[in-house]
């Protein structure tokens, strides 16, 4: 009986954050090795059709790193990364499409639509205008070209409004159109808050191969449970925000200061991570606040 009891409790706990987010936004980066394993995306996607059942409008921007990979190898496509970025010429690109669009993306809607949720897959192209990324390599002073690599400039969210208003679960993939009318790749960190800034999202939640932020990367109960904006530039320096979680917490930033009420940072194996994070008092991730 007690056992039955506490399940009561736990959605009492819950009810709360589900009152203050029904018919908001929360748009979830879906990528890392939660996307590798049948058992952990199940999760993620009956996390995201729970949030869609409970009032809530999820929005997906999925990533897709490891399946590239893969099938660059296949086809005998070199892979070249500089500073964590892949580089993108037009054989890659036109695999990088392949698989976002025509592999993972309809995977995810298959899988949402497999738990009772309504979903439509979204390209990138037809939501993303970006410009082509480039940058200065800060010891060499040398200038950083990654080829066909965009960073949104404008985001078209028509279909993606129309679609959440009508509690159909958009999928989108990372990728844009250049004013050169090429595709172009988009880190999937970069295009999920560039999708929250022009929703203004009540939430983005990225979704990790680590428990949150951590202090020391060899020790997880290290993890910053809260970290206010204005920690972000001294954490940095740090070098406490490096690698991966670098663009997210750019990202998230940036969102924030767009409108965009949280960030989250979670761990995507964690089996109902994304319900833990949203629906109870502790969470279990890094979230990023106001102060």
């Amino acid at each position: 009986m007690e056992a039955i009891i506490q399940k009561a409790k736990v959605l009492i706990e819950a009810l709360p954050y589900i009152q203050r987010f029904r018919g908001e936004i929360v748009v979830v980066k879906f990528g890392g090795s939660a996307m590798e394993e049948a058992e952990q995306t199940d999760s993620v996607l009956s996390d995201i059709t729970f949030m869609e059942c409970v009032g809530m409008r999820p929005v997906v921007v999925h990533g897709g790193g490891k399946a590239i990979s893969r099938r660059m190898q296949k086809e005998g496509v070199e892979t070249e990364f500089r500073h964590g970025i892949r580089i993108t010429c037009k054989k890659t690109v036109d695999v990088v499409d392949n698989v976002l669009n025509e592999e993972i993306n309809p995977g995810i809607v298959k899988g949402l639509t497999r738990h009772g949720a309504r979903a439509k897959g979204l390209r990138g192209q037809d939501v993303f205008s970006v410009k082509r990324k480039q940058g200065v390599d800060a010891d060499t002073g040398e200038k950083l070209d990654w080829g066909l690599v965009g960073v949104p400039e404008e985001v078209e969210v028509g279909e993606v409004d129309r679609l959440v208003k009508a509690d159909v679960i958009p999928v989108i993939s990372p990728l844009g159109i250049g004013s050169d009318g090429n595709v172009h790749n988009i880190n999937a960190d970069t295009a999920a808050g560039a999708i929250a800034s022009a929703l203004r999202a009540a939430k983005l939640v990225f979704l990790t191969d680590v428990p949150g932020l951590l202090r020391d990367p060899k020790d997880e109960s290290s993890i910053i449970s809260s970290l206010g904006m204005d920690e972000v530039d001294s954490l940095r320096g740090e070098g406490i925000i490096d690698g991966g979680m670098l663009p997210k917490v750019e990202s998230g930033v940036g969102a924030m200061h767009a409108g965009v009420g949280k960030v989250h940072m979670i761990d995507g194996s964690m089996p109902h991570s994304l319900l833990l994070e949203i629906f109870t008092v502790k969470g279990v991730g890094t979230q990023i606040v106001m102060e």
